[in-house]
Parts: structure tokens; sequence; C-alpha cells
């Protein structure tokens, strides 16, 4: 087992242990204090030295220990310390790698000095409160500035060090910001405001230090940016090139970190804490255009992509990152790609960070609560919402493409719903914002966003849940039998349906059966197999007076016209045209476990379904004999006329038993 010694006093030497702790070797990480030594993670193969070491402190560790490698991740501005650490692998015969941080470009209205004394001597000549996120530990080389405490705030590490030094310089207690970073865009920006700070000075500490955050706050907040130049560095890598070089010397597996956010609506207000911050600090950030336009910052990789399959496929193809940052508009749970893309993250380190949904978002700003809202997606999707505002009082949806909401509203109004209310929300959080609430008939005309989600509110939605509609709810001809009411009442029971079933009602005629399978299976599939061409355009009259999207007319006779459907979970047998094995066998063999009723009135067809269910294995039977009675008047009395006596057979195939089923 290999051992290497990190000396990590930058957010890049703790990122590389932490790294290293992932793989099979032994890892001493050296930093100067106590406060750094707490910055780290406790691991089993990690041994960290709390302590500021000489140059013979270092050259008795390096022998004592005989690392396989040294890296050098200490602070650019630390070139002593760097020195101590080159000098001492050399004196022990250690090969020594330095870790490199980056610098950024601070632009041409950025003021640039070579030291301190050169910072002290122009902000001299200058005027209003300066902002000072240098450090503690040269804080008195800028106590020659005038009015030095009235003018300076300084923004130090949260240490009992770092409050000495700064009263020992003269700097008052309120002027002293004690904090930890990281420190964001936003609060760069109201650190600078709440001080009034028309200065702002930094040394270049590069992309992980922090430096990006700080020229972007500097020039929104109107202030100054004066820039302390760095000293002369060592040739060393970069973190990726010193992750690719330790993977190529020590055969070391590279697991991407990925952080998939959600994003809210949209605007930076809009987002979490932790979200902007998994944004900013990405090494790479995805995502479609308008998201990543909300999280850029400057120098920042970005790629542009939605589908799951290229997100991941470009971090596999990308091992130079390390930190990716997936951007989900809205939450990463609420019609988000998030789902298809976690099973194809298996190889990296995976973090899910929630977002604002635009749903919580947009009851907010209505003043109204959610948890009654039935939440639908119309992106990108092929659903029909009419059933769904016609079953449920209110109703969420996210609508996509060229005037969506307008084509949505022109719908509800052509079904019959054009009185409901919708509540329509255009770019939610940006500045274009707008609510605009009214009938559907009202907003059917108006021309919306793309970007545009609403909540539908019917007050009248409060359908009959139970099965058995009355037979005049139907189109009826005297040539196309129907099930009637009473008898479809006890066959849907015995069929004991699920909402996702998948159904088949062959024979179909009128189509009483299968609609209201139609209507208790709302999320599956049901056929409606049927040969006579009249009873076949009754059933699509049928179809299209229920508004029925989940229903399919299927002309022909079966078997035959069964055979390219799915495979049933429920059937459904209403006229066999004296198929009835055969359309059995049908059935059985594309599911072994269908739940089958079907229906005989002739002496034939029992005789015919009895001898089915003696030859056919099925897991359980059940015959029931039906007769009803309906009442009729007769001048001043009403007398009961009965009607043909139906039987009922039930039959369960394969080796799953229905809840149904008699144990």
């Amino acid at each position: 087992m290999c051992k290497l010694c990190v000396f990590a006093g930058t957010t890049e030497g703790r990122e590389l242990v932490e790294f290293l702790c992932t793989q099979n070797l032994t890892v001493t990480a050296c930093v100067a204090t106590e406060y750094g030594e707490t910055l780290l993670k406790p691991r089993e193969n990690l041994t960290i030295s709390a302590q500021r070491l000489t140059e013979q402190e270092m050259e008795a560790l390096f022998s004592r220990e005989n690392f396989d490698l040294v890296i050098d991740a200490t602070h650019p501005y630390a070139s002593v310390v760097t020195e101590n650490i080159a000098s001492a692998c050399e004196k022990a015969g250690l090969p020594y790698q330095r870790l490199l941080r980056t610098g950024c470009g601070a632009g041409e209205d950025a003021v640039f000095v070579p030291d301190i004394p050169a910072a002290v001597a122009y902000l001299n000549g200058t005027e209003g409160t300066i902002l000072l996120t240098t450090g503690s530990k040269e804080l008195a080389k800028y106590a020659n500035l005038a009015n030095f405490a009235d003018r300076v705030y300084a923004r130090v590490l949260p240490m009992e060090d770092s409050l000495r030094l700064c009263q020992s310089a003269g700097l008052k207690p309120a002027h002293i910001l004690a904090m930890q970073g990281p420190f964001s865009v936003d609060m760069n920006i109201a650190m600078l405001k709440s001080v009034g700070a028309k200065y702002l000075v930094t040394k270049d500490s590069g992309t992980a230090g922090g430096f990006d955050e700080k020229v972007t706050a500097a020039r929104t907040a109107n202030a100054t940016l004066v820039v302390i130049g760095r000293p002369p560095q060592r040739e060393g890598l970069t973190l990726p090139e010193t992750i690719d070089l330790l993977c190529t010397k020590f055969d070391f597996h590279r697991r991407p970190r990925v952080t998939v956010v959600g994003i809210g609506p949209g605007s930076r207000e809009a987002m979490t804490v932790e979200v902007r911050r998994a944004m900013e600090e990405a090494d790479c950030l995805i995502g479609a255009k308008r998201m990543l336009e909300a999280g850029l910052r400057p120098g920042q990789t970005v790629f542009d992509a939605v589908s799951p399959t290229k997100i991941a496929e470009y971090i596999q193809n990308h091992p130079e990152f390390r930190k990716f940052t997936v951007a989900m508009s809205g939450d990463v749970g609420f019609f988000s790609g998030t789902k298809k893309l976690l099973p194809l993250l298996e190889n990296c380190e995976v973090t899910v960070l929630p977002g604002l949904s635009s749903m919580v978002y947009l009851c907010a700003k209505l003043g109204t609560s959610y948890e009654d809202v039935r939440p639908i997606s119309l992106h990108g999707r092929d659903h029909d919402i009419v059933p769904d505002i016609k079953k449920y009082r209110r109703v969420f949806t996210l609508v996509g493409g060229d005037n969506g909401m307008g084509v949505l509203c022109r719908k509800l109004t052509e079904a019959g719903l054009g009185t409901v209310k919708v509540s329509v929300g255009e770019n939610l959080s940006y500045p274009q914002e707008r609510v605009i609430v009214g009938t559907a008939a009202e907003l059917s005309e108006k021309i919306f966003e793309s970007l545009s989600v609403a909540l539908i509110e019917n007050t009248s939605a409060d359908p009959i849940v139970t099965h058995g509609l009355p037979d005049e709810a139907f189109q009826r001809t005297e040539s196309v039998p129907m099930t009637k009411s009473e008898v479809r009442s006890v066959c849907l029971s015995k069929l004991a349906l699920t909402e996702h079933a998948v159904c088949w009602d062959v024979g179909a005629g009128s189509g009483s059966v299968a609609i209201e399978m139609a209507l208790q299976a709302v999320c599956g599939e049901i056929y409606a197999i049927e040969r006579k061409d009249t009873a076949v355009e009754l059933l699509r009259e049928n179809t299209s007076r229920f508004g029925l999207s989940n229903m399919t007319v299927v002309p022909g006779l079966a078997p035959e016209a069964c055979r390219e459907l799915p495979a049933p979970t429920h059937v459904f047998i209403g006229g066999s045209a004296g198929n009835m094995r055969q359309i059995l066998e049908e059935i059985l063999d594309k599911n072994p476990n269908a739940r089958i009723v079907a229906t005989a009135v002739t002496l034939e067809s029992v005789a015919e379904l009895t001898q089915c269910m003696k030859d056919i294995p099925f897991t359980f039977t059940e015959v029931v004999s039906m007769t009803v009675a309906r009442d009729r008047k007769a001048g001043p009395y009403h007398l009961m006329m009965g009607q043909n006596p139906i039987f009922i057979f039930t039959m369960q195939g394969g080796n799953r038993q229905c809840g149904h089923c008699a144990p």
C-alpha cells in the first residue's frame, strides 16, 4: 500500500485529500492550525498533522515515513513554506509535486499592485470605506493607511489568533468580520453593501479561493477591486491534472462528483443558498441554456443539454472535471429529468439538492394551499387533461410549446369546461413575471409565453365513483346489444379493476362496459373489440361522448383482432361469436395471470363456458346466475317485469390470486 503526504492549506488541497481517502492507500495531511484540521473529514486511512513545521521537522517527517510522493497544495502566497517543502523533499530523497491554484483575470476595471505596501500607497490617495479580504497575518502592514481605524473593515477567519492580530493592528471590534467561507457572489455583495465599501482588497486566490465571486460582487456593488499580485510560483499542475497524474502513476480510480440541483422557477433569487453554492463551485455546469444563465460565473465551463443520456455521457467522457453540477428546472422530484438521470450516474458520487417547484411558487403567489392539488405535466408529454379536470377540483399543470397555455384553454372550452377558473403563472420569478386569472373561455384567445404553468379549479368536479351508470347515459340503437346497468355493475365488481389495468372488452357492442372500465382504470388502457360495423360506429360515438383518451376501438373478430394488442390484465367477454375457447386461449397465452369475466344468456353459451372452465387450469372459478326485474307502470299500478336470466362466469388464470378470489 502506497503512502502519500499532502500539505493541504487550500481548498484544492482538502479536495485532493478527500479524493485520496477513497483509494487504497494511507494519507498524511499537513495543515498549519487546529482550525485547518477541523476542515478535514476524519477517515480510517487519514493521519492529520495540525502544526506549523520547520524545514528540519519536514525533513524528519519525510525520512521517518518514507512517502511515495509529497504534494505541496499550500497557498500561492505561502512561498516560504513551498520552498521549505521542496528543500526537505530533496534532502530526504522523496519526489515532490506542486499543486497550483489557477488564477483568473479580474478585468480592466481592477487595480493591480505588486504587494501590500503598493496597495497602501494606492489607497492613501483615495477616499471611502475599504473591505480587506487578505487575511489577518499581514493586517498590521495596512496600519499605515490614513484613517485606518475608520476606513478599514477586515474579513478574517473566526479564530482567536485572527482576532488578536486584528486588535493588535488597531482595528475596531465593529470592523472585524469573523467568518468562514466559501462566500458566494450574493454574500460578497451583501457584505460590501453592509459596510458601504468603495474598495475591495484581495489577492488573486484563484477559482477555488473565491476570486471569481469577489470580481463579480465588486462590479455589482460598484466597488473598485484592488488585486495584490502573486509572487512567482514553482512549476506544477492544477488539481484535475494532479489527479490524472496520480491515477496514472498509482492506478487510482476516479469517481466524478455530481450534484443534481433544482433551480426553482429560474431566477437566482428563487434558488436556495446551497443550490447557488453548488452551481458556483462546479468545475462544469450542465443544463438547458436558461438554467445555465441563472448560475454562470466567469470562466466556468458549461454544457447545454437536457437529455439524461447526453448528460451522463458528457460526464463520463470528461474526466478533467471533478465537480459537475446538473441544473434541473423547478424541483428535482417534480416532473424532473432527475428520475431518469440518477440510474445513469452509478459510477459517480451523487448529491441531490431540492428546489422550489413552480406549483409551490404559483400557489404562494395566489395565496392558496396546494395539499389538495392534483399535479400533471403536459410539457413534452402526450396526456389528455380533460378527464382530470372533470374528476379533480384543483389541478396544477406544466405547459410547454408555442402558446401551449392558449391551446389548453381552447381545448377545455371545446370540452364544455369553459367556465373553470384558470390561474396562469407566466415567467415566474423573472422580472417579466405575471399572473393572469380568468375562465378557460376568457383566456382561450390570449397569447402566453412558453414558460407558463396553471392552477385550474373546477368547483363542479365531483364525479360518481361507483360503477353502474344508467343505461340512458349511452347512445343506443335497437340493433346493437348493451349490457344493462345492473348486470354491468356486477360484472365490473367481479373484474376487480385496478387504476393501471390493461383491459379488453370482447364483443363490446355499444361499449357500456368498456366505457366504465375506462372511467375506473384512469391510468390504464382499454381496448373495445367489436366485429359489427354499426356497433363500431356506436362505440366511437360513445367514446367521444365521454371524452375518453384511454380507450381504443378495435374493429374485427376476436381472437384474430386481438393478436396485436398488448397483454391484458382484465378481460370482459360479452360476445364471442362461437370462438370462446380460442379467445380464452389467446388471452392466457398473452397473460397467464389475466382475470376474466364472461356472460352467457343462452344454454349453449353456458355449456361452452362450463366446459372451458373444466378443461383450462384456472386457479379460481365462480359462476353466478342472476335474474333482474324492473318496474313497469300499468295504469295506476307498477308491475315488476322480469328480464332474461344471465350467467356471469369469473375465471382467474395463473398462480396469482386476486383479493376477490376465495382462498
